[in-house]
């Protein structure tokens, strides 16, 4: 019987080990190939919180590199100042607010006119219209930043997609390990594979071949130094794409760190009201409790 009960635990293990296997790389099939890898970001879980300083550098890279052809149409040049955001001072936001020219009007004329940006102004996009923007980037508009990190996703397959969902411990950081992996996804095409023309290949993209070329390179964005003179952080590809990632995930939630902070009180007063309650309902029923158990008797005398 012994023998029998392991093997039957062995055909179990096996049965159910097999599927775990297969599901991650039909996960990764489906993905295209290569998974991006999980990083670790400051802003994860319950009580993780936007890295100030990150959010400025990635911003930065932004401005630098991604705004020549993505636009960021919901965000205002008044968010960067706000709590829990890159912590921009009010002075700073208005001196780069007036950099950018908005469109506006009509004046009393009935024209449309440009004037300098304000802080309650949108990010003005790099192109008139999608059209516009399609026919200078291959056919095809490059999208929104805004919540470009929102919309962005992964599958890892079985079990992760049920522990991802799991509170306190989920997985909501895939779109920026996504845009990550991509931007420094760029490599030579394995021999033998054919890339065409204005196409170029990339490990982490879905299909491996992406038309947007690759945007960045090691030092081609100059950041703040430290008393040393030293860049306060590597000039690589890695970072920067570490740093606008970031940068974009709060763009995509640039109340994140309000709504984490009202999430936790919520949490805590409900548990606090729950206790109060149950005590409370020991307290009404405990002496009800205590006429029915001295009816008891009296009904057995009755039977």
């Amino acid at each position: 019987m012994k023998l029998s009960s392991l093997l039957a635990a062995s055909l179990l293990a096996l049965s159910l080990g097999a599927p775990l296997g297969s599901s991650a790389a039909s996960a990764e099939d489906a993905h295209g190939g290569n998974q991006p890898p999980r990083l670790q970001w400051s802003y994860a879980g319950v009580f993780g919180r936007f890295d100030q300083a990150q959010l400025q550098r990635g911003f930065q890279v932004y401005k630098e590199v991604c705004s020549a052809c993505h636009s960021m149409k919901l965000v205002d040049f008044r968010n960067l100042a706000e709590e829990g955001g890159p912590d921009f001072s009010e002075s700073q936001v208005k001196a780069l607010a007036a950099t950018y020219q908005v469109k506006d009007g009509p004046n009393d004329a009935g024209e449309m006119f440009e004037r300098p940006g304000r802080p309650a102004d949108k990010f003005p996009p790099p192109f008139p219209n999608d059209q516009a923007a399609a026919a200078a980037n291959g056919g095809k508009a490059p999208p929104d930043f805004s919540v470009l990190a929102k919309a962005r996703t992964f599958e890892r397959g079985f079990p992760w997609f049920i522990t991802d969902a799991l509170p306190f411990v989920g997985y909501s950081e895939q779109g920026v390990d996504y845009i990550h992996a991509v931007l420094n996804g760029y490599e030579e095409p394995p021999k033998g594979t054919d890339v065409p023309d204005g196409v170029h290949y990339n490990k982490y993209y879905p299909g491996h071949l992406i038309a947007m070329p690759n945007p960045i390179s090691d030092g081609q964005v100059t950041y703040p130094k430290n008393e040393a003179g030293q860049p306060v952080v590597p000039e690589t590809v890695d970072q920067y794409t570490r740093d606008v990632a970031a940068f974009m995930a709060w763009a995509a939630e640039p109340h994140m760190m309000a709504r984490k902070a009202l999430g936790f009180r919520v949490i805590l007063f409900l548990i606090l009201l729950s206790g109060l309650l149950y005590y409370v309902k020991k307290r009404v029923w405990a002496d009800v409790g205590g006429e029915v158990h001295g009816l008891q008797p009296e009904l057995h005398k009755a039977g």
